[in-house]
């Protein structure tokens, strides 16, 4: 026979609105006591308690529910994102809604009136478009909460593509050639200014080459390949994502272009297969883990506690030193 809440209550020996907090993920805010909290989890457990999901959408006025909408989910960096914020959702016995927006504005605005039709509790959005306006109207009555790209000049795509054009720099480099992203992509724009800003410092902003349209393979394939015979060959790659790096690398096997002996190479975002390529990849990372675990909670903030969302949480890049970059004895 199903359980029920009764049953919890006559187990534990709590109300029934104690025990709904708890579930609801709401003991903070009642001040539930954490020893309250655990013989209620683990009664539920041990009766085998299945809340009744419909039931309680019609009396809290919630679906349980958030829609998670990315660029193109098969890039590593959003897949990754991806994993974190499904398991975190799920610790609030929440079910995500995932979409692919495919980099497009369009599909984006679709996607969302499509969630909102479905009455879900949230939104988790990396965002494709320049105008934040229709987000803005939306986040009066859903909360959203921006991932990775946002509307205004931060200092984290920055920083990171600041850090990895001086890096080049300082080995020797000074014809880098930088396979950017979508160029209406605030991560693009900070991406490129840090790069440039980097070259102007040091005296070479005539040499800036900046190439690319998309954070793919295909883009930093075809952009390698161009580059690679043109009469002003750079000394080193700056790929702007790790897909752009995978092109970029694949261009360079096939011209038979030695890493880094020939070519040096980074790479902007983290992923743990960038160390099992030969070489191992020199790239710009931002923690996955923390991007997906911070979006959920301050997500549940709003939601389940009703915070306000003014918050900006910058996560800072940091430098993964491997194998793909060559110091010139002689700058080129």
């Amino acid at each position: 026979m199903k359980k029920t809440l009764i049953d919890v209550s006559k187990k534990t020996g709590y109300s029934i609105s104690t025990i709904s907090r708890v579930l609801n993920g709401k003991s903070e805010k009642y001040r539930i006591s954490q020893s309250a909290k655990e013989v209620i989890l683990q009664s539920v457990k041990e009766l085998d308690y299945q809340p009744d999901i419909v039931a309680q959408s019609l009396r809290n006025n919630t679906t349980y529910t958030i829609g998670l909408l990315v660029p193109h989910i098969d890039n590593p960096f959003f897949a990754n994102i991806a994993s974190v914020v499904i398991r975190e959702a799920q610790r609030y016995n929440y079910t995500v809604m995932l979409i692919d927006t495919l980099e497009d504005p369009v599909q984006e605005n679709k996607a969302i009136d499509s969630l909102l039709s479905r009455k879900i509790d949230g939104i988790i959005l990396v965002p494709t478009g320049e105008n934040p306006s229709k987000l803005e109207e939306i986040s009066t009555k859903t909360p959203i909460v921006l991932i990775d790209r946002y509307f205004e000049k931060h200092t984290d795509n920055y920083v990171g593509a600041y850090q990895a054009t001086k890096l080049l720099l300082e080995s020797g480099h000074s014809k880098i050639l930088c396979i950017q992203g979508p160029d209406i992509s605030i991560t693009t724009k900070e991406r490129v200014r840090g790069y440039l800003d980097a070259l102007r410092e040091a005296g070479y902003q005539d040499n800036a080459m900046i190439r690319g349209n998309e954070f793919s393979i295909q883009n930093g394939y075809i952009e390698t390949k161009l580059a690679l015979n043109s009469t002003t060959k750079p000394t080193a790659i700056f790929a702007l994502s790790s897909t752009i790096l995978l092109g970029a690398v694949k261009a360079l096997n096939e011209h038979k272009v030695r890493i880094p002996q020939d070519m040096s190479i980074i790479s902007f975002d983290d992923n743990l297969y960038l160390d099992y390529l030969n070489p191992p990849i020199t790239r710009i990372a931002q923690s996955l883990e923390n991007i997906g675990i911070i979006a959920v909670k301050m997500l549940m903030q709003k939601i389940l506690e009703e915070t306000e969302l003014h918050s900006e949480i910058l996560l800072k890049p940091n430098i993964i030193k491997r194998d793909s970059i060559k110091v010139l004895t002689d700058r080129k």
